[in-house]
């Protein structure tokens, strides 16, 4: 007598995978949502905050340690809206980060991609921002907003992505006989 093999290892991994992709959703969705908080703000800063020509960090000859310096002052007596997006701006970057980890076990090649070049334009833009901060060249600023709309691009990708069935499920969906 041979006992017939147990069906709860495919139902439960079903069940991990769609867990997997539920939170793939709300990590993206996540994302996306707070890069709008962010363009907001940087939009707020840019139409009613005049950045002072010295603080610490403006026009730094050693670029890392002027954004230190001006990520330093800004943050936390630097105008409320600018210190609001930087503040953000850091968050995300960690996030951004925090994403891959999460893709890298969970997600397809695709998924992680995503996950990846997102990250990569988030530090983007952040650099930039520093350098506008620190320099106040405008080219600084468009360079941030094409990179934020980058990572917006990634992450919508990344949320796509994370509601479209994998090819296996829908094989295995199909009746059989047909």
């Amino acid at each position: 007598m041979h006992a017939s093999a147990d069906p709860a290892p495919p139902v439960r991994a079903a069940a991990t995978r769609a867990d997997a992709a539920a939170r793939l959703r709300t990590v993206n969705l996540t994302a996306c949502l707070l890069l709008l908080a962010q363009y907001l703000l940087g939009m707020a800063a840019n139409l009613y905050v005049a950045l002072p020509a010295h603080h610490p960090g403006a026009g730094a000859s050693n670029y890392f340690a002027g954004i230190v310096s001006g990520l330093d002052w800004v943050i936390p007596d630097g105008a409320g809206w600018v210190a609001a997006h930087a503040a953000l701006g850091l968050a995300l970057a960690v996030a951004a980060l925090a994403n891959i980890a999460f893709t890298w076990r969970r997600g397809s090649r695709l998924v992680t991609t995503t996950a990846v070049l997102g990250a990569l334009f988030i530090i983007g833009a952040g650099f930039n921002g520093a350098s506008f901060l620190n320099y106040g060249h405008n080219a600084s600023s468009l360079i941030m907003a094409v990179l934020w709309a980058f990572a917006l691009a990634c992450y919508l990708t990344g949320l796509y992505l994370a509601h479209r069935p994998v090819a296996g499920r829908r094989a295995a969906a199909r009746p059989r006989g047909r």
